[in-house]
């Protein structure tokens, strides 16, 4: 089947979470790894929590309330401008260095967005990475009240964008993202930037795993979920010859 769409998770996957990491650590110095890593782990619990406990609040709320964990249970004092100034780092996250370009050269498929950030954090995300003038469409699960991996969040793809989901190939760094849209249904690219092996090095190289290794590995490896992604590459870079291959 001839693919008509991309789409892609934004956090993680086009946009790169580690980056608030200067704004953190600006913020509180020697700290900022910690704040980095506990932040985004919490923030990705509260809202498949809050999924599970049928009380939605936009992402914008689980991102605010999982920052507030991660301070308060490392004993740290801020005001509301310090809070203010790390928050709105996620509007202005780093899109991954290989992105743009690779976005610019699958121009004649619809592309997109599908992810769990509000309509505001997305759109204003959009705009000033410079990704608007190439996208066709950002959709957030807030249409939905849930957040992904539930199906309903993935069947918006077909809604917006008027492609099945047999034509759809749907791009994610994130593992749990990528075994939700397979089972779903779509075509689905995994991106591994991170592999077993390097993980294995990483933990030999130190007595005490650091908080970024920890993420890691939890968060960047397969899981064991049943399913698993159509296609497996290293990077954005690796897409338009991918999708070219589909479509021939």
């Amino acid at each position: 089947m001839t693919i008509k769409a991309v789409v892609f998770d934004a956090y993680g996957t086009l946009y790169d979470v580690q980056s608030v990491a200067d704004v953190t650590e600006d913020a509180f110095p020697g700290y900022g790894e910690i704040i980095t890593q506990v932040w985004r782990i919490k923030q990705l619990e509260y809202t498949w929590l809050r999924s599970l406990m049928g009380r939605y609040q936009d992402f914008s709320v689980a991102t605010r309330d999982s920052l507030a964990y991660t301070l308060r249970s490392l004993g740290l004092q801020y005001d509301d401008e310090t809070f203010a100034r790390i928050i709105d780092k996620y509007l202005h996250l780093d899109l991954y260095p290989d992105a743009l370009a690779a976005l610019s050269a699958m121009k004649d498929c619809k592309l997109a967005i599908l992810s769990n950030g509000s309509p505001g954090m997305l759109g204003a995300l959009v705009k000033n990475s410079g990704l608007e003038r190439v996208l066709d469409a950002t959709i957030s699960v807030d249409a939905k009240k849930i957040f992904k991996p539930s199906p309903g969040v993935y069947a918006l793809i077909e809604e917006v964008l008027q492609v099945p989901p047999a034509e759809v190939l749907f791009i994610s760094s994130n593992p749990w993202d990528a075994c939700g849209a397979k089972a779903f249904g779509l075509n689905v690219a995994w991106i591994e930037r991170v592999t077993p092996e390097a993980m294995a090095l990483a933990c030999l190289e130190s007595e005490t795993l650091p908080p970024l290794t920890m993420f890691k590995i939890l968060r960047t490896q397969m899981d064991e979920l049943g399913f698993e992604p159509d296609h497996r590459i290293h990077s954005l870079s690796e897409l338009p010859a991918l999708v070219s291959a589909q479509r021939s």
